[in-house]
């Protein structure tokens, strides 16, 4: 293959006259590059930290580094915002630094969503500790983390990088071995604050105050210090998780490059049903040129089975070299060992091409890249700008390259680009107040110290939830104290990040005699992806699922050579057990409560390579996964001259276009809620959209949708109404093989029932 390096420039020029490109990029906007803004370096800076800056060609501090250290210095947490690359790390190294020269007996914790965040900070702060040629400790400590040095760690370890994980499950339940770090904790460093949100983040607000409570008991106070990705609310979600009141700093000092955004719609390859070329193909023969032209790129997809079919695509660039590891994949189920050769091989440009999910959003110093490609749309304007900030990050020219799903969604987002260019970022949430959330970490605090009577857990009266522990006894009350009973390890069953408590190891039997374990993944996540037969694809090897022991959390995959992928369905059953809210909206009805889903994992369908067509399929069985969370329903009365199979068709059309726009009123990422639409409820015999939580307890984003319904089926109407195609599409209501009067069916539901019912 012929390989002519070209600069981002040089490439544009030549799409200018490129008839197909113009053809298919739809909008472009340039950013122009921007110059730092100074400050400074405070008159008490240490001198060991000056010279360790000016070692690295650091004269003079970012404006928003400098009013950080301020800040710090002064006693007051805080929040600093600022975008991808703008050194957001010295915000927290150097007050930490300053703090521990002053006195040798201060302590710090910096957590960090993934070990790899940690591993790369700590190899940043080893640096300059070099450089300031003092006798600083450093560590990281996590699951890797050797049995020798850990308790070296916990008596002299100034700095301590760890995880929210490892915080729950590893250290706060053991405190009494870290007793040097919580009397002298000075500093909790919070980074890629933007991360907690969702389940994952009310999570953490839980572990945040058990470690605020830990600290009270030993004497300590420490600050907080937060550093974010852009986001709408910053300081309210800082102040939400850690229960402490935060100044914000969001006047980004540092400098940025030249940035051209292209907004790229695949053709459409059927008129009729208005269906467009995929978008993973298009990806591909993009990934190529910029290959070709020897530009280091990312591509971001959103999920693993399509980072490994872009993977296995662009494989095909190095078949002819021996051992040519220039592309490659990235993403979670790969083991640490292979994730790090991977970020290495980035920094050192060995790798020209590396395709991940959001894994690689994060701020791990991945290097120089020069293009992102974002493979639809990434699910919310955060999203989006974290990963184009990964290209140019060295103040270079940067191309960013958004490429157009067929959904409803991206296909929006493709004719109204100033929604992502000119819309504030998402705001990010987190529902500590979630009774199963909150319950597991009380069990947590109560087996790290006894309650005494009249205390509150954070903002939380708790009194009435630790006599139902006591009652189930689980803890036992004294006079005035409520202790821990049992001979489990409350920390060890629950799971920050997911539904689902347990993961399935994914074992290589390929070789005979031996077994290696090449991954893993989340039980719901498994049911759609591990069942027998299913072709799992690890960095572009693919291997068929032999066995899955559903018990034992196991599958045991064989590597094969095939033509295809598979895909599996999802059949969800969804019962109300309570209705805490209900209203109406003209005619229609409409309620907020808890509901109990029962997901189902039915058929699998195999999927060819390059031309996508269907060429078999198969049954899945596997139980189904139970779950009670909370949901918004609408019901309605049905239309007395419409059959069944009419109401349900049209019914499947709107869902699947409220699931697509329901991310632009709540700011969510679009499988954080469900829409599930049943011509005849069983609670009330009546046809009923459900739009439910998909965690369980639910995080509060149904509870907003309840209040949104007519705007957003006003906009759903609109959206069906304007879209090109003549009988349903991808792109408004995601009908393929139904009968060519699916549209109109679609539009006449929502114009003359569903509309006319929310407005009478």
């Amino acid at each position: 293959m012929i390989r002519e390096r070209k600069t981002v420039a040089e490439l544009l020029a030549a799409w200018q006259s490129d008839a197909v490109m113009q053809n298919r990029v739809q909008h472009v906007k340039v950013i122009g590059e921007k110059p730092a803004t100074y400050a400074d370096f405070p008159e008490d800076l240490h001198p060991s930290i000056v010279k360790a800056l000016q070692a690295r060609n650091i004269n003079q501090l970012y404006c928003h580094q400098r009013q950080a250290f301020d800040f710090a210095m002064n006693g007051q947490s805080f929040t600093a915002v600022t975008p991808t690359a703008s050194g957001k790390s010295f915000c927290y190294h150097l007050p930490v630094l300053q703090t521990i020269m002053q006195n040798k007996e201060a302590r710090a914790l910096y957590l960090f969503p993934t070990k790899a965040l940690a591993q790369d900070q700590k190899t940043e702060m080893n640096t300059l500790i070099e450089a300031m040629d003092e006798e600083i400790l450093s560590y990281t400590f996590d699951g890797d983390t050797a049995p020798g040095i850990r308790q070296k760690v916990r008596k002299a370890g100034h700095i301590v990088m760890t995880n929210p994980d490892m915080l729950h499950a590893g250290i706060l339940p053991h405190h009494t071995k870290w007793v040097s770090l919580f009397e002298n904790l000075k500093f909790i460093i919070v980074d890629e604050l933007h991360t907690y949100k969702g389940v994952f983040g009310s999570h953490v607000a839980h572990v945040l105050r058990r470690l605020q409570r830990i600290c009270r008991y030993y004497g300590s106070n420490p600050l907080f210090i937060c550093t974010s990705a852009t986001i709408q609310n910053p300081k309210e979600l800082a102040e939400k998780l850690t229960h402490v009141q935060h100044e914000l700093i969001d006047d980004n000092g540092a400098p940025s490059g030249k940035k051209t955004f292209l907004f790229y719609n695949p053709p459409i390859v059927n008129p009729t049903f208005g269906v467009r070329r995929s978008a993973i193909l298009e990806v591909k023969d993009l990934a190529k040129k910029l290959y070709e032209a020897e530009i280091q790129t990312i591509i971001f997809a959103k999920s693993r089975v399509r980072v490994e079919m872009l993977v296995t695509y662009l494989k095909s660039l190095t078949k002819q070299r021996i051992h040519d590891e220039s592309v490659r994949g990235y993403r979670g189920g790969y083991l640490p060992s292979e994730r790090r050769a991977i970020e290495k091989g980035l920094r050192e440009g060995t790798i020209k091409t590396v395709v991940s999910t959001n894994a690689l959003e994060l701020g791990v110093d991945i290097g120089q890249l020069q293009a992102c490609i974002m493979t639809g749309y990434p699910g919310n304007i955060a999203s989006a700008w974290q990963q184009a900030g990964r290209a140019g990050r060295r103040q270079d020219e940067a191309l960013i390259i958004y490429v157009a799903q067929s959904t409803a969604l991206d296909q929006y987002i493709i004719q109204h680009p100033n929604y992502l260019l000119g819309n504030k970022p998402e705001e990010a949430r987190v529902h500590p107040d979630n009774m199963l959330i909150l319950m597991d970490h009380l069990k947590c605090a109560a087996f790290e110290l006894p309650f005494k009577a009249g205390e509150d857990y954070a903002e939380f009266d708790v009194k009435d939830l630790l006599d139902y522990l006591t009652e189930e006894k689980i803890l036992l009350k004294t006079s005035d104290t409520w202790h821990w009973m049992t001979d489990s390890f409350p920390s060890h069953n629950i799971s920050l990040r997911s539904a689902s408590q347990e993961n399935v190891v994914i074992i290589d039997t390929s070789n005979t005699g031996s077994a290696n374990v090449i991954g893993e993944m989340d039980r719901y996540s498994a049911m759609t992806l591990l069942h027998e037969e299913a072709i799992y694809i690890h960095q572009g090897t693919q291997y068929q699922v032999e066995k899955l022991d559903w018990e034992e959390k196991k599958a045991f995959v064989r590597e094969v050579d095939v033509n295809y992928f598979t895909d599996a369905n999802i059949a969800v059953e969804l019962k109300v057990i309570s209705e805490d809210q209900t209203k109406k909206i003209g005619a229609a009805t409409v309620s907020y409560g808890d509901v109990m889903t029962l997901a189902t994992a039915t058929i699998f369908k195999k999927i060819r390579f390059n031309t996508h067509d269907n060429i078999g399929s198969g049954p899945i069985d596997l139980p189904p996964e139970e779950m009670h969370t909370s949901s918004t329903w609408m019901n309605f009365d049905q239309p007395l001259d419409w059959t069944e199979d009419d109401l349900n068709g049209a019914m499947l059309g709107v869902a699947y276009a409220m699931n697509s726009f329901i991310p632009l009123y709540i700011q969510s990422d679009r499988s954080d809620v469900h829409v599930v639409p049943q011509v005849k409820a069983l609670h009330n015999s009546k046809p009923t959209f459900f739009i439910y939580d998909s965690y369980p307890g639910g995080i509060g984003l149904s509870e907003r949708i309840y209040d949104l319904w007519q705007p957003l089926i006003e906009h759903v109407y609109e959206h069906v109404m304007v879209c090109s195609c003549q009988i349903g599409c991808p792109s408004c209501i995601g009908a393929q093989d139904q009968s060519g009067d699916a549209k109109d069916k679609v539009i006449q539901f929502l114009q003359s029932f569903l509309l006319e019912e929310l407005i009478k």
